[in-house]
């Protein structure tokens, strides 16, 4: 199976990706996610890669109520 589904959510400020990893960790295991390679510091927004829309959903509803 392969990340077919993309998803684009607002996050600024320096180690974007170390810090979504560790909340991803933490609050949705369960969810296979792919992350870019790197993202821009002066980047305010990231897109990482999922498998299917349901994960995009639950992952979506679980970061309004993050602070990343």
């Amino acid at each position: 199976m392969t990340f077919r589904y993309s998803f684009t959510f607002p996050i600024n400020g320096p180690n974007k990706l170390p810090r979504f990893k560790q909340w991803a960790e933490q609050h949705a295991p369960e969810v296979p996610i792919s992350l870019p390679p790197q993202v821009p510091v002066k980047s305010e927004a990231m897109t990482i890669r999922l498998k299917s829309a349901e994960d995009r959903q639950k992952l979506s509803a679980r970061l309004q109520e993050a602070k990343l």
